[in-house]
């Protein structure tokens, strides 16, 4: 069995795993379904925007992509199963929501390299243990992941994911060697004013999953230059709750105060505050709007700036765009950035 099915087939157990796990978590007789729920706990308590139902979400989007099927589809079009000398790829991971590395993870494997990965210190807990399930499914797999705390050594490749801060130091630190450097990008959304309430409702999906914290998080909208706000924040008045959880409210109740203090005009429904804005990245509890007045010059405009936006929320507008509320499920061929890991990997 060539190397290459052995680590498939180790993700396909993880997905079967992961799925058993996630339609009976309840299962207190279970001492593997008890433990990872303790890992779940123990997230948790590291960090506070890891709730446990995030957690759970994030490994059922992966137990939906982590079956044989999907996965061979996927790689069906690379030279993946061809022997070649095998290399080290750093993975610097990003933090933000749950398992955000771990497609990076998985490409790594399944073209035969080895990981050598540092985890964001706000998500250290989960992914290590997932590890642990595919070497225990695969061990060979136990000679090619290997966590680090201090600096990169010993590597042929880089994959670094940051803020547009931090990707100028991964540019000077890994700019010699071949490497993938990701920065800042939003997904944001285009209203038209003929959505239905149940499109509206499912876009609050894609502003409020992670509390809006991930790259695929619509963090802006464009609407029509008269288009009235009622609809959308009486569709999306069913995500209320969100206000009780703490950090999340500590952001609203800062970022409402600086918007008042300095006199912006803001639209507030008491857990979320729309402010006009040319920015596409809005802070936490907040969601930046622009009007418009012609679909072409939209498209004009947002072609322009493609390089800061992660994906496109709209119905019947753009090629490759998301359907209200799909932002937080991509296929396994929804590549960050827009580049071909994959490939960037078997080219190496």
């Amino acid at each position: 069995m060539s190397r290459y099915i052995s680590t498939l087939e180790a993700f396909v157990k993880l997905g079967s795993f992961l799925r058993d796990f996630c339609e009976n978590r309840n299962d207190k007789n279970s001492d593997k379904y008890n433990k990872i729920n303790d890992i779940l706990i123990r997230a948790e308590q590291k960090n506070g925007w890891f709730t446990y139902e995030n957690l759970i979400f994030s490994l059922e989007q992966w137990v939906g992509q982590l079956t044989n099927e999907n996965l061979t589809h996927w790689v069906a079009n690379y030279p993946i199963d061809q022997e070649r000398s095998s290399k080290t790829i750093g993975i610097v991971m990003a933090g933000n929501i749950p398992l955000v590395g771990f497609h990076d993870f998985l490409c790594v494997l399944l073209t035969g390299n080895k990981v050598l990965a540092k985890l964001s210190s706000n998500d250290t807990v989960l992914l290590p243990f997932l590890a642990d399930c595919l070497i225990e499914y695969e061990p060979s797999l136990a000679d090619k992941i290997q966590f680090i705390e201090g600096k990169f050594e010993h590597f042929d490749a880089v994959i670094a994911t940051g803020s547009n801060n931090t990707s100028r130091y991964f540019e000077y630190y890994f700019g010699k060697k071949p490497n993938i450097i990701r920065k800042n990008r939003n997904a944001i959304a285009i209203i038209t004013g003929e959505e239905s309430n149940e499109e509206l409702q499912d876009l609050g999906k894609d502003i409020f999953k992670y509390f809006g914290l991930g790259c695929r998080n619509v963090s802006k909208i464009y609407v029509p230059s008269d288009y009235d706000f009622d609809q959308f924040f009486n569709a999306i008045f069913t995500y209320q709750d969100i206000i009780h959880q703490n950090k999340y409210a500590n952001n609203y109740d800062y970022n409402k105060a600086v918007y008042l203090m300095s006199e912006f005009k803001i639209l507030d429904n008491g857990f979320l505050i729309l402010k006009e804005d040319s920015s596409f990245a809005s802070p936490i509890a907040s969601l930046f709007y622009e009007r418009y007045d012609s679909t072409q010059a939209l498209k004009q405009q947002l072609k322009e700036r493609e390089e800061d936006i992660q994906c496109i929320v709209s119905k019947g507008m753009f090629d490759g765009e998301v359907a209200f509320g799909e932002t937080q499920k991509p296929q396994l061929s929804d590549y960050a950035d827009g580049v071909d890991t994959l490939k960037f990997l078997l080219e190496l």
